[in-house]
């Protein structure tokens, strides 16, 4: 038999370039996503792990299909770890995005704006996923499927640790648990702007631990409040949540301009939501600019959709709460995506980006 090279074939953006590469049982292998990916496939899988343990770190890049293809899919007595990527334009109802048949690592991992059976199934006796800091975000399922973002079914067990799960919409569930499956919920869970029943189960057990362990990091249960779609046209600006402010919202790209922050929102840039540069009397907090800020931002307006803003520097990001007097202070998760550093937050307030 000839001996397996030790070196993975990749494609141009560090994935492989044929679903037979991802198969091994002999070794493990890991690719580093070097730039964003578009896979097209008319039948099965783009990415298929058949046996072995495979890693995939994105980086910060985004995988993205092609209509009617799917993306990943894990086989029993496999095991895949997702990293830091971003999945999107999924176009098949009639199977998951990711269909987890073995065992699924995943962590800073987004699900965005899929049209699928469901964004990550995971199904079967020994079917396992630990998924960490995840974002369901403006995912869609047919009439017909139950659930939009996450389904446990056949004796599975998951662990869902920090999710914010948004925007999600089309079936009767947003995550269900059944067939004698098991979800367990660590850290905190966040719904908002969901159609459907945010969390059931039917012959399923939820074992929700998020109260207990939901301390900081930005994630907190809410009620799905539903809202426009567009801002209503307004013969005044938006009440501030926070202060100093002045009385309408920055231009979001000429601040993108001059600071090299990014923004993105659930429902758009001109859905209602607003950005604000902060100097050290904006924070208004002492212990907050004692510890240097590399740089602050209010967001306000309909923030409740999901807003992420990305700063051009490296460091960690805190978020003082609009809705507490004084404001709250809490440390936000934050990812490194292309040398940016990335923080999602959804209720008004400031962001400060302060050194590692």
């Amino acid at each position: 038999l000839p001996v397996q090279s030790q070196t993975p074939t990749a494609g141009p953006c560090g994935l492989p370039t044929s679903r037979t590469t991802w198969t091994s049982s002999t070794m493990e292998k890991t690719y580093d996503m070097t730039a964003d990916c578009t896979f097209s496939t008319s039948s099965g899988y783009f990415l298929r792990v058949s046996s072995g343990e495979f890693t995939v770190n994105g980086n910060g890049y985004t995988i993205y299909s092609d209509p009617e293809a799917r993306a990943f899919q894990v086989q029993s007595g496999a095991t895949l770890n997702l990293n830091n990527v971003t999945i999107t334009g999924h176009n098949d109802a009639t199977h998951p995005v990711i269909d987890v048949r073995g065992r699924l690592n995943a962590t800073d991992v987004t699900l965005r704006n899929n049209r699928a059976k469901v964004a990550i199934e995971v199904v079967g006796s020994g079917a396992q996923a630990e998924l960490v800091n995840m974002r369901f975000l403006n995912n869609t399922t047919g009439s017909a499927n139950t659930s939009s973002a996450l389904r446990v079914n056949v004796s599975a067990i998951v662990t869902l640790r920090n999710a914010y799960v948004t925007g999600n919409s089309g079936g009767i569930y947003v995550i269900f648990v059944l067939g004698s499956s098991t979800l367990n919920v660590r850290g905190c869970l966040t719904f908002s702007g969901n159609t459907g029943q945010n969390l059931a189960m039917s012959q399923g057990t939820i074992n929700n631990n998020s109260i207990g362990e939901c301390v900081g990091g930005g994630f907190a249960t809410v009620t799905p409040t539903p809202r426009p779609r567009k801002k209503k046209k307004e013969s005044l600006p938006p009440t501030p949540t926070s202060t100093p402010r002045p009385a309408y919202g920055a231009s979001y790209t000429a601040l993108q301009t001059e600071t090299g922050m990014t923004f993105e929102a659930a429902y758009g840039l001109d859905s209602g939501v607003h950005f604000r540069e902060l100097d050290g009397a904006g924070i208004g907090i002492q212990s907050i600019i004692d510890a240097g800020p590399l740089a602050a931002l209010d967001v306000y307006g309909y923030v409740e959709q999901g807003v992420e803003v990305c700063f051009p520097q490296i460091g960690r990001v805190v978020f003082l709460d609009a809705r507490t007097m004084p404001r709250a202070i809490t440390s936000l998760p934050a990812t490194v995506k292309n040398g940016m550093t990335c923080a999602y937050l959804n209720s008004p307030g400031s962001l400060v980006l302060l050194p590692n």
